[in-house]
């Protein structure tokens, strides 16, 4: 566990059709599904090469019924789930579902950060220290990215809850400061702060593929959308921003066209 905290350690959709979202990515992405077997509900397994990196699972009633939509959530490792929730309250962010236990897996907590970006504290009871997938790997989680309030005062948050520390900083002209981040000792995602046109502060996740015209093309058929790109990046890296069927946007990164 002590390698991995502070570090983005799971990825989870709640969704308003997890059949059909299990197509959708099962099409796109190249994961493969199984059920979790967790008692009382259904959770969904996502595996890229028999390596699980996700869960899949409807919107529970009561958080529909709250106005839940579609989204990704991303799950950052911690040593205390309870002293790291009472330590974003003290920082301006704010607890949505309190410390709780799940059954066989682990301790979470579902917060946000000051501008309302969410996200999830876990603390699983293995360690879970298995070998890594290699950079670039196709079906695993490539890039974090986050559209904050302010950029400045987001990374301020995090460098103080995590640890997280800058790397380059990229001008982008009118659209401001894109600012690499790390948790370890390569850079793992980038912060800006959001355009207008983006709705509220949020965690957007860039899944690996081998191909980003190909994958477009995937997307496209399977019924979701295209938001922007494909985009080559510094570094020489393509992207592609989508939502799938039912609403949920995701990412994807390739090292080609």
């Amino acid at each position: 566990m002590s390698s991995h905290a502070g570090s983005f350690v799971w990825y989870e959709l709640m969704t308003s059709d997890a059949k059909a979202a299990e197509s959708f990515y099962k099409n796109v992405i190249g994961w493969s599904v199984q059920d979790s077997g967790m008692p009382g509900m259904t959770y969904m397994i996502l595996s890229a090469a028999q390596t699980p990196v996700g869960g899949l699972m409807d919107i529970p009633a009561d958080a529909c019924a709250a106005g839940a939509r579609p989204c990704w959530s991303g799950y950052v490792a911690v040593d205390d789930v309870d002293a790291y929730a009472s330590r974003v309250t003290q920082d301006g962010g704010t607890v949505h579902k309190p410390p709780s236990d799940i059954p066989g897996v682990g301790r979470f907590s579902v917060v946000t950060d000051p501008d309302g970006a969410m996200f999830i504290l876990f603390k699983p009871n293995s360690a879970g220290n298995g070998p890594q997938a290699a950079p670039g790997t196709p079906g695993h989680t490539g890039w974090h990215e986050l559209h904050a309030g302010n950029w400045e005062t987001a990374f301020a948050f995090y460098s103080k809850l995590f640890g997280w520390t800058k790397a380059d900083a990229i001008d982008m002209g009118p659209m401001g400061t894109y600012q690499l981040f790390a948790t370890g000792a390569a850079p793992v995602g980038g912060m800006m702060t959001k355009t207008p046109a983006t709705p509220a502060p949020s965690w957007l996740y860039y899944f690996n593929v081998a191909g980003i015209d190909a994958a477009a093309e995937r997307v496209k058929h399977n019924g979701g959308r295209i938001l922007h790109g494909p985009q080559q990046v510094p570094g020489g890296s393509w992207i592609l921003q989508c939502m799938d069927p039912q609403g949920a946007m995701f990412a994807m990164v390739a090292p080609k066209r």
